[in-house]
């Protein structure tokens, strides 16, 4: 006992994490729930810390006014294609992936024949500094979606006076009907609203625009609780996409 305790560490207040995991791999065994708390406390901090010094999201100048619909009051690019995720790239993930701590990827492909792959380096000019690749091969499902969380300083100003705009640059191996579809909780109740991007279409950093105007989706005098944007891909087997750029704005809806 003693000498796993100066291995951990534990009367040091100090844990030599890489002997631990080296004496876990050579003889794998239960191990005390308190330590893997800390363990995944220590994770989450570092994780938190490599993401918030890549020198590549330093670099990200943020997103130009002039870029922007005018009027525009809050504009946001999700973190998964501003800082690095970890692991960078997974073959055949599960429905509901998680993809940093705003995406998530989900799909009904029984074989899961598809590869995501963030890139660590972005191109000359390209606004976002992680695009994310999703290479699909023989795909079974009926469906394949990008979903990201909106920020909690968006959804307390959504309401019925607002019109959220989404940009998106975009490559495709072969022309591909791309859906974007801005899901908001009410309580019980979910309204949504769908709107297709632009013409199917492939190669490089294809532009891509919807606007949703809030005064039809039939919202309830009550506050949003949860917002989330899907971002669909139509009939994607045999294709390979990159989300280059996202941004996700809104402005006030003229009083008429």
């Amino acid at each position: 006992m003693g000498r796993l305790l100066d291995i951990i560490g534990w009367n040091r207040d100090r844990v030599d994490w890489a002997r631990l995991a080296d004496r876990q791999d050579r003889r794998p065994r239960p191990v005390d729930p308190a330590l893997r708390d800390r363990a995944q406390r220590l994770h989450r901090d570092v994780s938190r810390f490599l993401q918030a010094s890549d020198p590549w999201a330093m670099r990200d100048r943020g997103v130009s006014r002039d870029d922007l619909p005018p009027g525009t009051e809050w504009h946001w690019r999700p973190d998964l294609l501003r800082v690095g995720i970890h692991p960078p790239a997974v073959a055949a993930p599960p429905s509901g992936h998680r993809l940093g701590k705003d995406a998530a990827l989900w799909h009904d492909c029984p074989h899961r024949a598809m590869i995501v792959r963030q890139s660590t380096r972005p191109q000359p000019g390209q606004g976002a500094c992680h695009p994310v690749g999703i290479e699909i091969m023989g795909f079974a499902g009926s469906f394949l979606s990008l979903a990201l969380d909106l920020p909690a300083e968006a959804i307390g100003r959504l309401g019925p006076d607002r019109i959220l705009n989404l940009d998106m640059a975009m490559d495709a191996e072969r022309p591909i009907t791309v859906y974007a579809r801005i899901n908001l909780r009410q309580g019980p109740n979910t309204e949504t609203m769908l709107r297709q991007l632009g013409e199917p279409a492939a190669g490089q950093g294809a532009r891509r625009r919807a606007e949703f105007d809030l005064a039809y989706a039939g919202l309830a005098h009550r506050p949003i609780e949860r917002a989330w944007l899907d971002v669909i891909l139509e009939q994607p087997r045999m294709n390979a996409v990159v989300l280059r750029d996202m941004v996700l704005s809104h402005r006030g809806r003229a009083q008429v």
